[in-house]
């Protein structure tokens, strides 16, 4: 059985959508969909609504194919040490996605697909989740379907953003990936733009792409597909 291979950026800015635009060619030569994982507010004062280039960028991008995932609010830590949604309680929680959720909708961005800084979500935030409207979350060790409570079990292999990128590092996320897609398994590859400015963490990861596709993976995004029909949400 083919597996599958997902591929997701992050920290996507003004200062950084060149490289980003440049992997995403890289991509498009591949056939290989993008997740792109936005957030409205970044470090250094960053507001989406004021990024007009990047808004774009992002909406170009979706009407291609590729998926808009949410990915916080602020990338504040809540506390010392923890990821924006790491330990929150479920209506702290809410009132940041419902937030964040209103600049999406006025940036033309909105998604129903959420996958939290570092990719870790608190109980409280997971609950708060279908509340809010989501219907997907991409964590650091699955897959989870909100709608239907079902998992699909897969570890992210990543640079930057919470991982390293020290050079074997890159090396164990290449062998990592190329064994997982050569067991038939879902392959979850992620990026920040920031990591695509240095040579090797870029080339571990078009390494890992070529690796899986190599062996038969299945390109495809964060995409919740509904009940009973064709219709899908990103």
């Amino acid at each position: 059985m083919a597996g599958q291979l997902i591929v997701s950026l992050s920290g996507i800015r003004a200062e950084t959508r060149d490289l980003a635009a440049d992997f995403a060619r890289e991509m498009d030569g591949r056939g290989v969909p993008l997740s792109l994982l936005v957030a409205p507010r970044l470090k250094d004062k960053y507001r989406l609504v004021r990024d007009e280039g990047t808004q774009d960028w992002l909406r170009r991008r979706q009407s291609g194919g590729d998926a808009i995932v949410l990915h916080g609010y602020d990338q504040a830590a809540t506390k010392k040490r923890r990821a924006e949604f790491a330990a929150l309680p479920e209506h702290e929680a809410a009132l940041r996605l419902l937030a964040a959720d209103r600049v999406m909708e006025e940036t033309g961005l909105r998604t129903r697909v959420f996958a939290a800084p570092r990719w870790l979500a608190s109980p409280g935030a997971v609950s708060a989740l279908p509340r809010a409207g989501f219907r997907l979350l991409a964590a650091a060790a699955g897959i989870h379907d909100l709608e239907r409570g079902t998992v699909v079990r897969a570890r992210v292999l990543g640079v930057g953003e919470g991982f390293r990128a020290e050079p074997w590092w890159c090396r164990a996320l290449v062998l990592g990936a190329g064994r997982t897609a050569r067991r038939g398994g879902v392959v979850r590859l992620a990026i920040s733009a920031k990591q695509l400015g240095r040579p090797g963490p870029r080339q571990a990861l078009l390494d890992a792409v070529d690796l899986s596709l190599h062996h038969g993976a299945q390109a495809t995004g964060y995409r919740w597909q509904a009940r009973g029909s064709g219709s899908r949400v990103a």
